[in-house]
């Protein structure tokens, strides 16, 4: 009797840089990156404001959130500094270096309209994280105890052994593609590409492993006279193929390409569509694999749980999957506004793991401290690194910067679960 096998589809995309969305994820860590940037400096001179306070990155908090249309970037959000920066300027080198910086692109960063409504932030939300609950109550132990999180919620962290990278590979893969998409038309290769674009991989699973990638979807911004048969013989052999021959991945035999299916692809950016901050969280994440706490990352500073307690999940969730406790790994840690302990923290190892879930729970515990002044100082979160995050995911790109992807627990992780 043939042996029936569990075998479905699943499928992720990514967007290039130009994309609406991301545009304005760029501007708002943008400027959250000259905020911290401008205060570390600020800090270094032992500069001391007017009021009498002095400069000290720890007391900056961001909230920054874009919205661009036609012709105009909107920004606005809640933001405490002592530094000033040049917004408007800022908003226009974004958009220059993307590469709209000319009207017959749909966009242009000289003469599109700015508009900033930024404000401060509320002093009813930075009492709690400035001195949290254990704090106001006499509970802190040490100096990490006095930082509550910045919002109460819930954020996941994924991990599983599909690629190099611990990375689902839908995902990972569709990040390969809009990253060669926009590196062929930034060198000159593919001249007539525009910087809107998105990416889309199919990847056939037999009995939940990743066996051949199967759909592939590329739709791009492109010059009126490129034709559809062009940009589809350049995108299949300047994207598509040097992409997987890197990565050496499995393709179907009967493999289907779309290149931009309805045929044209001029009107892009924020001309074609609107775009705002924290509308591609799945995107930002783990192309719908993992489950997603619901909270946007760009333009938030590090006391917002949503961004750096969700980059210290997925520490945890990596840390686990390399230390061979299991083949595919979530956690949940969810907070209260204000209170630094997390209220639960909870793994996920989908019938996959190689000792006790409960060990390896309780490994966790042991091992990460996930209040959020820990996650702060363990990953270095108060530099000014955010802008290289808004594009091709938050995940899965092991750069210097990028500290949450760092395999450094695995050998506590696994002494605590009595492994050699």
């Amino acid at each position: 009797m043939t042996e029936i096998k569990d075998s479905y589809l699943f499928t992720s995309e990514s967007v290039t840089e130009g994309h609406p969305d991301k545009i304005c994820d760029q501007i708002s860590d943008a400027i959250l990156d000259a905020i911290l940037a401008k205060e570390i400096e600020l800090q270094n001179r032992g500069y001391i404001a007017p009021n009498g306070a002095p400069a000290d990155v720890t007391q900056v908090r961001c909230a920054c959130e874009t919205m661009a249309v036609t012709g105009m970037i909107i920004v606005g959000g809640e933001i405490r500094t002592q530094a000033y920066v040049d917004v408007d300027t800022i908003i226009r080198d974004v958009v220059r270096e993307i590469g709209y910086d000319r009207a017959k692109y749909g966009f242009d960063c000289d003469t599109c309209g700015v508009l900033n409504a930024i404000h401060g932030q509320s002093p009813d939300i930075a009492m709690g994280v400035d001195a949290s609950y254990e704090a106001q109550h006499n509970e802190a132990v040490d100096e990490t105890d006095k930082i509550g999180a910045g919002d109460q919620g819930m954020v996941f962290g994924y991990a599983c052994n599909e690629t190099s990278t611990l990375m689902p590979m839908p995902i990972y893969l569709a990040h390969r593609l809009s990253e060669r998409l926009t590196e062929v038309r930034k060198d000159g290769t593919l001249n007539y590409l525009r910087p809107d674009g998105k990416t889309q991989v199919s990847v056939r699973y037999v009995d939940g492993k990743p066996t051949q990638v199967e759909k592939v979807l590329i739709s791009t911004q492109h010059a009126e006279e490129a034709t559809i048969d062009q940009i589809r013989h350049d995108l299949i052999e300047h994207v598509i193929n040097p992409v997987f021959e890197k990565e050496g991945v499995k393709l179907a035999d009967d493999l289907e390409i779309y290149v931009n299916p309805t045929g044209r692809f001029v009107l892009g950016g924020p001309k074609g569509d609107s775009g705002l901050t924290g509308r591609k969280i799945i995107v930002d994440t783990y192309g719908g694999m993992g489950r997603h706490g619901g909270g946007a990352f760009s333009g938030k500073d590090c006391t917002k749980v949503d961004r750096s307690a969700a980059y210290a999940a997925r520490w945890v969730a990596k840390n686990v999957v390399a230390a061979g406790l299991a083949d595919r790994c979530e956690v949940q840690i969810a907070y209260a506004i204000g209170v630094a302990h997390p209220i639960s923290v909870m793994v996920d190892t989908f019938g996959t793991n190689k000792v006790p879930v409960a060990d390896i729970e309780n490994a966790v515990n042991q091992v990460f401290d996930l209040r959020p002044g820990a996650i702060i100082r363990d990953l270095d979160l108060r530099r000014p690194i955010y802008r290289m995050t808004s594009n091709y995911g938050h995940f899965g790109r092991e750069l210097p910067e990028f500290t949450w992807e760092r395999r450094d627990r695995v050998d506590a992780l696994r002494a605590a679960c009595g492994l050699e």
